[in-house]
């Protein structure tokens, strides 16, 4: 049992009675339908509809099974109760289905009855059912007991547009809160392409599907990197790897060409960065010393860029030795940085498992814990007074929300669409901001402050 998803707009309503007469069980008959479409969220998705894994699953009823216990699965529908489960409709165009779920708004209606799809798992189910949108078609009901057609239905032919998640992108941490699989579809798929790509491992376009092409990409980076991960699955250590390093890329190389002649700061540079590597141990003073000739010829001879000191461009930092020096350098900058990001997000799925980070888009009307911990955040931001909270969602916490959406740039003025409501930008926010509270404490005070 589920609430759909309706062209982007989400209908909530109290479950349906179970038991009710069916309409026709003698004969089929035609039907005008509405049809709409309903996915099984998954753990670590980029996208929720409603924010999070849990609230997504309170819309879907669940997603892992229908009204009557069955596993859902390509071809399972949720009708109306006075559809009798095990009843055969056939769509044109759609296929034969099966009822074997309810819903509180799929209902019998004057201009047709609203049938709902399930159309799969994760992203790739979520992406499906934005883009099923309404659907009217005249259709063909076969109850229970008459002779019914074959199921029918090939789920993969429905388009799973990776753009039309985009607007609800909530993943904190970017790569770090996704974790894509050989075989997937969806935005943290397209995500990794792209940030592969800008490493220089992956070279086709970024679709969203994680094929053949993806794995190999990702298995040389961890190669690269030392990891022993094979490129399968992004693991949250490659995750770390890869956003680490691609801060690195961006950052400016800590190493010129080197010969006698040059600078005394480009010197200094070469001589912090080989004794960092353990291969220089005098002064940081900016000359071509002896001891930096040896030091520069035991790291190349350690890469076999060269033989002995009598060997062309021994002792001296040209492009082949300016490179690997460069690589080192990333390589091991890389892999400090990767411990933030695995510390960064070990905090946040601490919070997560004890239910303190927001987790759900909000608007004027609702009520519930959800509301009071939005109203606690606020007013520890100093946006919202403390002796109102009360858990209602009305017109002081819409402008407390507002005010704090203008002060973090979510929005230019209280006039704009989506002033006073939490969305993903603002749901995205606060919770980034939940997070990196408890990691600089945790920082200042050790792991035991959690």
């Amino acid at each position: 049992m589920h609430i759909k998803i309706t062209s982007l707009i989400l209908v909530c309503a109290m479950l349906a009675p179970s038991i009710a007469v069916a309409k026709n069980t003698a004969a089929p008959y035609e039907q005008d339908f509405i049809l709409t479409a309903y996915y099984s969220p998954v753990a670590n998705q980029c996208c929720y509809i409603k924010g999070s894994e849990q609230a997504d699953k309170v819309l879907n009823g669940g997603g892992t099974r229908g009204a009557d216990g069955t596993v859902v699965y390509p071809g399972m529908v949720a009708a109306p109760p006075s559809y009798a489960f095990g009843t055969r409709i056939d769509l044109p165009g759609l296929g034969v289905m099966t009822v074997h779920d309810r819903g509180g708004a799929i209902q019998q209606q004057g201009n047709g009855d609203r049938i709902d799809v399930w159309v799969g798992y994760g992203e790739e189910g979520l992406a499906r059912a934005l883009a099923f949108g309404v659907k009217h078609i005249h259709g063909t009901v076969y109850p229970p007991g008459t002779t019914q057609p074959r199921e029918r239905f090939d789920m993969t032919s429905l388009p799973s547009p990776v753009n039309a998640l985009k607007p609800y992108l909530v993943a904190d941490a970017g790569l770090l809160d996704m974790h894509p699989k050989s075989g997937q579809t969806g935005l943290s798929v397209q995500m990794l392409q792209e940030t592969l790509r800008t490493l220089g491992y992956f070279h086709g376009t970024a679709t969203g599907t994680y094929g053949d092409a993806t794995q190999q990409a990702l298995a040389s980076f961890n190669t690269d990197y030392g990891l022993t991960e094979n490129g399968t699955e992004l693991t949250t250590t490659s995750a770390a790897y890869l956003l680490a390093a691609a801060i690195e890329a961006k950052a400016p190389a800590p190493v010129h060409f080197i010969n006698k002649e040059s600078p005394k700061v480009d010197i200094q540079g070469a001589q912090r960065l080989l004794r960092w590597f353990g291969f220089y141990k005098g002064r940081t003073d900016g000359v071509y010393s002896d001891a930096l000739f040896s030091a520069i010829l035991k790291y190349q001879q350690s890469k076999k860029l060269v033989g002995d000191k009598t060997s062309p461009g021994a002792g001296l930092i040209g492009p082949l030795t300016r490179s690997a020096l460069i690589t080192d350098w990333q390589v091991r900058e890389t892999a400090s940085h990767a411990q933030t990001f695995i510390a960064y997000k070990k905090v946040s799925d601490l919070l997560a498992t004890r239910g303190d980070l927001l987790d759900s888009y909000l608007v004027v009307g609702q009520t519930g814990e959800t509301v009071r911990a939005i109203q606690q955040f606020l007013a520890d931001k100093g946006f919202f007074p403390a002796d109102k909270i009360n858990g209602v969602y009305g017109p002081l916490t819409k402008s407390s929300m507002t005010q704090y959406q203008i002060k973090r740039g979510l929005i230019a003025s209280a006039t704009d669409r989506n002033a006073g409501n939490v969305g993903p930008m603002t749901l995205h926010q606060m919770r980034t901001e939940q997070i990196q509270s408890m990691y600089a404490l945790v920082r200042a005070k050790g792991w035991g402050v959690l």
